[in-house]
């Protein structure tokens, strides 16, 4: 019955086996011969789990450090800075029951920090003047918490939120911009009753999150045990602050003094004593005072720590008088080999351009290989000088000659990258160079170049004043609804008019020299070969520093008093003055960051300020912890092209590019763009926000001009075009230019018409009659260098 018939069923079941197993009858004889390869993968695995394991290590114990650093007994004190989201709010009361709470035995009402042992924690509490946008900006950029105030009470109209008003929003709006450290919401003056009160918070707290990040907490900071429970969460809290801070060291100044200079009486020595945060300070370095400008130290000391968390040194700090009699731990002094040199502007050589004087060998070199031309015979137009024919290259263009001398015949030559002005032969204006035209003409773009300071108040009335502002809307509208439009004149002919321009046949293909024909300020300032590259080392630079510990530097949270030399008299006395009511801030500079240069920031108008922004106009720009004075132009961001095209308005609603001659600062960093209103005595308002993106004087900013004509016959593909030029010299001059219809038609110049500057043109399709027709012609522009630099000084 069995024998070979009999039923034989499977050994195993396929779904329990592994997918190698099953599939091993695929695989040849060596293969599984070498299936112990498969172990390297096995010690991949191991590897690669112990690197996990190591970054986790590492990533710990940063965080642990910077836990310590943050909120250890040896940091710096923590900036707390109140503002409050409405006028209701009384900062005053806040402030004193902070600082009662944090210090129980009592603290001077002249000082703002304290030391809590029961806390463990060291306190600087400041307050932001409701109203005083310049000093809310300042404590925004030193706070370590911004501490949010609402008054349950208040009933704000005509805002975001019932509990803030317009002042407040706009002040979030900036802070913003400028990057929010962390954030508290301190809720006041909420009822006494515990139901009402538990709802009045609730809808405190609704009617408020939309406005501040996701991590943001709400607290009610009536009572003192509710101001302890914020405390003791804002102790334990890990402190989150803009990235940009964390590259510089920088100063809050606790005390503000003056040194008279013995040897120049027209300048002082500045003390600002105070804690460095964030990074370590060398006195080598260069520091930047908020709004005064950059300078050298001369001397720095590292005092003993005035407010410590031990209770007996505490005591003992006490029972002194001032704090100006600290003891001197260590004093720190340049090195004059080492210090940075306060270097500014490139001092321009006016000679580096000249040839020198041939020597002996070269004369005879010449001499020789003139012989040699004059062996060879060449056939050169009639009335040819010698030294007219040294500049007719042989050989290789005598094909192309015959093209070229037509094309200048016509006096203006397309630009196809290389060629700089155009050519001037064959008009009646030969003699006129470029150079005296532009000498002569200077920019001669007079409706859209023109220097965009208005007159001194004192010197208009308020009719004419409101005449000059209605001015400025209108071109504001017509550069809306026309752009580049510009008429041509009648009493000057257009090819002296429009010197400086030139035509493209493409504006993203068509190449153009970024070193050719520079204004006279490119002379005064740096350039790098490699920007990107400058920035790695630079920072990699001062990360080195911070880890060496060296001997010229002040470690963060050190209390120091720093000596700054040659700070004039008049503005060290306004900063004294200014400390009275708000801290002066100082930080370090990296290296290169005092050197002009141009620099490219990513702007964009500000929703609050609806005036007209024109190019070239004075605007205070506020960079990171530095304040400067600049006149930027505005352009578009290409990014297919290496060129971008200038807008003559900072429009609202999109970011523009705007371009200033300023100090060398490395991005990352924000952007605040301050315009003093024309009446005497206003705040400056906040007129555009952005980033810095870039540093390159190469960036090629074009303006763009056009011309525009209308058909006065037409005939099929055929076109006379008037009112475009006023005389047939500027219809030849032009002629090499492509022109261009607003309804999508491309053309060309064939002749002038008449005398009165009328033009065949010839098209690639049939013209309408109520079409425009238009030519585009370019120009580099460049920034306008500031008159003055700092702010301080126009105070």
């Amino acid at each position: 019955m069995g024998g070979s018939r009999a039923q034989v069923n499977k050994p195993h079941k396929t779904r329990f086996a592994s997918k190698s197993s099953r599939n091993l009858h695929k695989t040849s004889d060596k293969s599984r011969i070498g299936k112990s390869e498969h172990n390297v993968s096995k010690g991949a695995r191991a590897a690669r789990v112990q690197r996990n394991k190591m970054l986790r290590e590492q990533k710990r114990a940063a965080l642990l450090k910077e836990k310590r650093a943050s909120s250890g007994s040896a940091s710096a004190p923590r900036v707390i800075v109140l503002f409050g989201l409405s006028a209701d709010v009384n900062l005053n009361s806040l402030a004193e029951d902070l600082l009662s709470l944090l210090s129980p035995q009592g603290y001077e009402a002249t000082l703002t920090t304290v030391a809590s042992v029961e806390y463990k924690l060291r306190t600087t509490v400041l307050k932001a003047p409701h109203g005083d946008l310049l000093s809310c900006l300042e404590l925004a950029k030193v706070a370590d918490l911004i501490a949010f105030v609402a008054s349950a009470s208040s009933s704000c109209d005509g805002s975001t939120s019932d509990y803030i008003d317009s002042f407040g929003s706009h002040c979030l709006s900036v802070f913003r911009s400028l990057g929010l450290p962390s954030t508290a919401v301190l809720i006041r003056d909420l009822p006494t009753d515990t139901k009402r009160r538990h709802d009045s918070k609730k809808t405190c707290t609704s009617s408020l999150a939309s406005e501040f990040p996701e991590d943001c907490k709400f607290y009610p900071a009536d009572t003192k045990d509710e101001l302890h429970k914020f405390m003791w969460l804002f102790k334990e809290q890990r402190l989150s602050v803009p990235h940009w801070r964390s590259q510089r060291p920088y100063l809050i100044s606790q005390k503000v003094d003056i040194v008279a200079d013995d040897f120049n009486s027209g300048n002082c020595t500045l003390l600002l004593t105070g804690y460095l945060r964030a990074r370590s300070l060398s006195v080598n370095q260069l520091v930047h005072v908020s709004g005064v400008g950059d300078f050298q130290l001369s001397k720095m000391e590292i005092l003993k720590d005035p407010f410590p968390l031990n209770a007996r040194k505490e005591q003992d700090f006490m029972d002194s008088d001032e704090v100006c009699d600290l003891e001197v731990l260590r004093s720190l002094v340049p090195d004059p080999m080492r210090q940075e040199p306060l270097l500014v502007e490139n001092v321009p050589d006016p000679l580096a351009g000249e040839q020198t004087w041939p020597t002996e060998a070269e004369m005879a070199e010449a001499e020789k290989g003139q012989k040699q031309k004059k062996k060879k015979k060449r056939a050169l137009p009639r009335g040819t000088s010698e030294y007219q024919a040294a500049w007719i290259v042989d050989g290789t263009d005598e094909e192309g000659s015959s093209t070229d001398e037509d094309e200048e015949a016509d006096g203006m030559v397309l630009d196809e990258g290389d060629i700089g002005y155009p050519g001037q032969e064959g008009t009646n204006y030969s003699d006129l160079s470029d150079d005296q035209a532009s000498l002569s003409f200077g920019d001669s773009d007079g409706e859209t170049d023109v220097d965009s300071v208005m007159m001194e108040g004192e010197n208009l009335t308020k009719e004419q004043l409101a005449n000059e502002i209605q001015k400025i809307k209108q071109a504001h509208a017509d550069d809306e609804e026309f752009p580049d439009e510009v008429d041509t004149p009648l009493d000057i002919p257009a090819r002296k008019r429009f010197a400086k321009y030139r035509g493209l046949k493409s504006f993203r293909t068509s190449t153009w020299d970024p070193k050719e024909s520079l204004p006279l300020e490119y002379a005064r300032i740096f350039a790098f070969d490699n920007f990107y590259r400058t920035q790695k080392n630079v920072l990699a630079k001062a990360l080195d520093m911070e880890q060496q510990n060296r001997d010229d530097c002040a470690t963060a949270s050190s209390y120091a008093r720093l000596y700054i030399k040659d700070v004039p008299t008049s503005v060290a006395s306004k900063l004294c003055n200014q400390a009275k009511t708000m801290p002066v801030t100082a930080c370090g500079l990296l290296q290169h960051e005092s050197k002009m240069s141009v620099l490219h920031f990513s702007v964009k108008k500000h929703d609050s300020y609806s005036a007209p922004i024109k190019a070239k106009d004075e605007l205070i720009f506020h960079v990171g912890f530095r304040q400067f004075i600049a006149r930027p132009i505005y352009s578009t961001d290409n990014m297919n092209s290496d060129k971008h095209k200038m807008e003559r308005f900072l429009h609202a609603g999109r970011f523009s590019m705007a371009s200033i001659y300023a100090p060398i600062s490395f991005p990352p960093l924000p952007l605040i763009a301050l315009r003093s209103s024309e009446g005497a005595g206003t705040a400056p308002a906040v007129a555009a926000v952005g980033t810095l993106k870039s540093i390159d004087p190469d960036r090629i900013i074009l303006k763009k001009i056009t011309l525009t004509g209308y058909p006065q016959r037409v005939s099929k593909l055929k076109a006379s075009v008037r009112y475009m030029f006023h005389n047939p010299e500027d219809v030849k001059w032009f002629k090499p230019v492509e022109v261009w219809t607003k309804c999508g038609r491309r053309g060309r110049i064939k002749e002038p018409l008449g005398t009165h500057g009328a033009l065949k043109c010839i098209f690639n399709g049939v013209l309408q009659q109520h079409d425009t027709v238009c030519m585009s012609l370019y120009k580099r522009s460049y920034p306008k260098w500031p008159d003055h630099r700092f702010p301080i000084l126009d105070a």
